[in-house]
Order: C-alpha cells, then structure tokens, then sequence
C-alpha cells in the first residue's frame, strides 16, 4: 500500500475516533434507579403517602362527624321551626284581641271593685294575664333568636365539610403523584372487600385521629407498636387471621420503625422467598378484604398485596416494587396505620 494513501487514511481514523470520543464525553448518562427500601418502596414516596393519607384520614374523620351533626342540627332546626309555628298563632290571638279590645281593660277592671279582698283578686289576675303574655312574647324572642343560632350553625358546619372534601381530594391526588412518579398509581384490579366486624379504635372529638408514639410491646418481636397498631393486630387475629405476622423493625424506612406497620404473612409459619398461590393466596385476599372493609374502624393509612396498594376512596393502584416476592408484596400483606 503506498504512502499517499496511508496518510489520509490515518488522519480519517483519527478524526473518526476524536468525533467518537467528543459524543460519548457528551452523551446523557442514564439515570440512576431510585434507590428502595426492604419492601421495595423508595423512602421519599413512603414520606408523601404517610403525610397525604394521615391528612385525608383526619379530614374524613372530621367530614363524618361535621355531617353527623349537621343532621342533629336539621332536626333542631325542625323542632325549633314547629314551636315557632305554634308561639306566633298564640302571639297573634293576643295582637287580636288587643286590636278588638277585648282584653280586659285595667282601670274598668279597679273601679267596679267593691271591696278591698275584690280589688286584690283583681289586681292579682291583672298582674298574672300581663305576666302570661309578657312571657309568650319573650319565648317567641327566644325560640327566634335559637332558631337562627341553629341556622347559622348549620351553614357553618356545610361551609367547614367544603374545606375538609378539598383537603382530602388533595391529598388523594398527592398519593397518587406519588406513586406514578416511581412507576405506579395505575387502577387495578384489587381485591373484594370483606366485612366489617372490628370494634372502633378510639378517635378524638372531632373525628381525627389521636397521635400516637411506638409506646406498647410488640407481640410480633422483641420491638414496640402504637396503641392503634396492636387494636389492628388483635382485631385481625380475632377475626381469624393468625398466620405469622411480623410488625415492629428497625433500620427501615416508613411506618415499620414508628410501630406503625404490620407484615402479615401469606404463610402460616414465615416469610417464603416465592409468590403466594394456592390457599395462601386465598388467604391473603381474604385478609386483604377484611382490613379493607374495617379500614375506617382501624385507622388504616394504606394496604399492599400482590404488587397493588390501596388507599381510603381512591381503591386499588398498581404498586412498582422491586422484582423480588417481598419487594412486590407477593408474599405479604403490608398494613400501614395511622
């Protein structure tokens, strides 16, 4: 080959390769996977759910109690509105006969007297008709004045349910960001719900729910879990759900760790590396169903089972996960609480 025409091939080769270099040092480096938790969840999205659902929990729970009394008021309003009815056609048989004059005149009433016990008598029955109908005319007042009471109450009481279905259809919208921004939060499938036979966790006056720390033994483990946590736990085990369960762990993201969340296994005995089928799977639908179903009763944040989560008024969602039966929730139920 002769010289000629190796030098511009040389220098061809070396153009080539500078070009190659420049795009590669130029090229988009691909983004990293979020980094997940044990359970296979990313610990900023936890974060958003825990924050979300804990909000639109408390503001349902004092929407329910808003409505509740909201009817207690219509009902006054209605016993109220009667006595009205009933003051004002007394009132106005009074207005009539005062108009036609044919309430007793006082002075007529004094000066046919003839005898002092006869003048008494007269001036006791004067004292008591003006009493009886100064009376009627200070309940009207008052009856008026509660009447409206009650109706600018009840218009507080809608004005104040307005607020709380804003806020909670935020925060389901906030939830569902959430999971879409880590692949999730599509509808799905889900599960069937069951019945409802848990007791009610105790709630605070107005409907919310009252904080709680990891303050009570864990009879899963050697750890603690809140109050409303271990009522969730006993409630399900007395609705027949006794399979091995594991809540409190340390050294996680989420609720875990605050004695906030429950593991309930598929399995009787454990934890199997594999996808639950069979009586297994059957049994984690059922369980699935039931906290589902007693979700109001509990103070459930949300419920993982089967690559799915579920949250209050919004129904099941595709859940990302991380490939394995644990991350994916295909060997466990995961309860997360209030």
């Amino acid at each position: 080959m002769s010289t000629a025409f190796n030098r511009p091939f040389s220098r061809a080769l070396i153009l080539l390769c500078a070009a190659l270099l420049t795009l590669t040092a130029h090229a988009p480096t691909a983004l990293a996977a979020p980094e997940v938790d044990d359970e296979g969840a990313v610990p900023s999205v936890r974060e958003v759910l825990d924050t979300a659902l804990q909000q639109y929990n408390d503001a349902k729970g004092r929407l329910d109690v808003s409505l509740q009394r909201q009817a207690e008021l219509n009902e006054q309003i209605r016993l109220t509105g009667l006595q009205l009815e009933l003051l004002y056609a007394e009132v106005a048989v009074l207005a009539a006969a005062a108009y036609r004059g044919s309430r007793i005149n006082t002075t007529n009433v004094l000066l046919e007297t003839d005898s002092p016990e006869a003048l008494l008598n007269a001036m006791t029955t004067l004292t008591y008709l003006t009493s009886r109908d100064d009376r009627k005319l200070r309940t009207l007042k008052a009856a008026k004045q509660t009447h409206a009471e009650q109706q600018q109450a009840l218009a507080d009481e809608i004005a104040f349910q307005k607020d709380q279905l804003a806020l909670m259809e935020k925060q389901k919208k906030a939830a569902e960001n959430a999971l879409k921004r880590v692949g999730g939060g599509q509808v799905s499938a889900g599960f069937v719900p069951g019945k409802a036979t848990a007791t009610q966790a105790p709630r605070n006056a107005d409907g919310s729910w009252p904080k709680q720390t990891c303050s009570v033994d864990d009879p899963t483990t050697s750890g603690c879990i809140t109050p409303r946590t271990l009522h969730a736990y006993q409630e399900a085990r007395r609705a027949g759900y006794t399979r091995y369960t594991s809540c409190y762990r340390s050294g996680s993201s989420g609720e875990h760790p605050k004695g906030r969340a429950c593991d309930f296994s598929s399995a009787k005995t454990t934890f199997l590396n594999s996808r639950a089928t069979g009586d297994d799977k059957t049994y984690g639908d059922k369980l699935t169903g039931w906290l589902m179903a007693n979700s109001d009763r509990l103070g459930i944040l949300y419920i993982i089972w089967y690559k799915q989560i579920w949250f209050p008024d919004r129904g099941w969602r595709s859940y990302g996960g991380d490939g394995t039966p644990a991350g994916d929730h295909y060997n466990h139920i995961h309860l997360s609480m209030q």
